[in-house]
């Protein structure tokens, strides 16, 4: 009898959040991990959207669900000032509540606490004062940054997204600190936190967030009494991904654990229908599914070929060494009986994975390499005897003894 895990299928995104609505009346936290254009943006819309539908539960429709997604970022608006060339810095939308979090207390301490960890930068907030009820409050509408002795610097496309992020983290602490302020909010949803950031600070960033939805779970209210927030988490970024799998599922003294569930999500066709796959006891299952995905995209009858994939088949390889202990490829191209295979391979994977091949554009590869890409694929999943899953029906691999050809 097979062992594997039960893969669900939803018909769309409704269904597919009312699912992970309901998993989290059982536990504190999902992580799904998704490649890109698999819909997770759009997941965590519709999600959002159905904790503010009227029932008979809500039947205000009050919004139960801070949230941080691309959508998040995009309150923000870099502003180069090209009439002066002084003013630059980022407009803050004035139409979105996400920042009414301002209105408790200065949030600027909790943010510059999060950014200092990251970045070497200060900020500085315009504020404007906007009505609540019958009195005001201080609103955020620009915010500028320096370095050193300079002001108004322009900053990268990375450092505006972990500025972004921090903002968000400070937000979350509010509600932690404030539950009476924020009744409603019973879930949050973190889409992809970490856009353009490098492994270190994404490493980083995972443990903050890890040690954030701890405390989340383990909230109390005012009385005192237990009131968990609900999270969904969700990541195309494996390392971010797995270092949440381990910082959660690894038990801290003193800290209370969190129930969670993990699901591998993924859209087999590229649209319609969702599959979700428990992977509790194997966060790296992603990149099993990766080679399924390397298997359909080899199929010599239906499959394409690009020159990126010889990259993901090497970034596989390089997992799999190190999930064995050791430092690089050279322990999976070891196992192969034939010598002068192992020697091809090694090159074709040094040359094809490397330099303009690196390149993720849609170029296909020559026929030759395409041959070769198979006969290594074949060998590796054979070799160690990987348990494909079966969401992607993969077909077997044809191969035929050829050499290496660049252009």
């Amino acid at each position: 009898m097979s062992n594997k895990p039960k893969i669900n299928t939803y018909a769309n995104l409704r269904t597919l959040a009312r699912k992970l609505r309901d998993d989290l009346g059982g536990v504190e936290l999902i992580l799904l991990y998704a490649y890109n254009r698999t819909g997770k943006t759009r997941l965590s819309m519709e999600f959002k959207d159905a904790g503010k539908r009227k029932t008979k539960k809500n039947p205000g429709g009050i919004a139960d669900t801070l949230y941080f997604n691309a959508y998040t970022e995009d309150l923000f608006t870099w502003d180069n000032d090209i009439e002066n060339d002084t003013a630059r810095g980022l407009k803050i939308n004035q139409a979105s509540r996400f920042f009414d979090g301002f209105k408790n207390e200065p949030l600027e301490p909790t943010i510059d606490e999060y950014l200092k960890r990251y970045a070497d930068f200060d900020f500085d907030f315009t504020f404007q004062e906007v009505p609540l009820g019958n009195e005001s409050f201080s609103r955020p509408v620009f915010v500028s940054f320096r370095k050193d002795d300079e002001s108004h610097i322009k900053i990268s496309r990375g450092e505006q997204n972990i500025f972004i992020w921090c903002v968000f983290m400070a937000i979350c602490e509010q509600v932690l600190k404030y539950p009476g302020a924020y009744p409603a909010v019973k879930h949050v949803y973190i889409d992809d936190p970490i856009s353009s950031l490098d492994d270190n600070n994404a490493i980083a960033v995972a443990c903050d967030l890890a040690k954030l939805l701890r405390r989340a779970a383990s909230r109390t209210d005012q009385n005192g009494a237990a009131a968990p927030m609900r999270i969904v988490f969700s990541s195309h970024h494996a390392l971010f991904f797995n270092v949440m799998c381990n910082e959660i599922g690894r038990a801290k003294e003193g800290e209370p654990k969190v129930t969670h569930k993990r699901y591998f999500l993924h859209r087999p066709n590229g649209d319609g229908a969702y599959t979700l796959r428990a992977t509790e006891d194997t966060p790296f299952f992603h990149h099993v599914a990766s080679l399924s995905e390397l298997q359909l995209a080899a199929d010599p009858g239906t499959g394409k070929l690009y020159t990126f994939h010889f990259n993901a088949l090497r970034s596989i390889m390089e997992k799999t060494a190190s999930f064995f202990g050791h430092a690089d490829i050279s322990f999976c191209l070891k196992v192969l009986d034939n010598e002068e295979d192992r020697a091809l391979y090694n090159r074709a994977l040094n040359l094809l994975s490397h330099g303009k091949y690196a390149i993720h554009e849609p170029t296909e590869m020559g026929e030759d390499n395409k041959e070769l890409f198979r006969r290594i694929l074949e060998d590796f999943t054979t070799k160690f005897q990987f348990d494909l899953p079966d969401i992607l029906a993969a077909a077997p691999v044809a191969a035929a003894p050829v050499s290496v050809s660049t252009p």
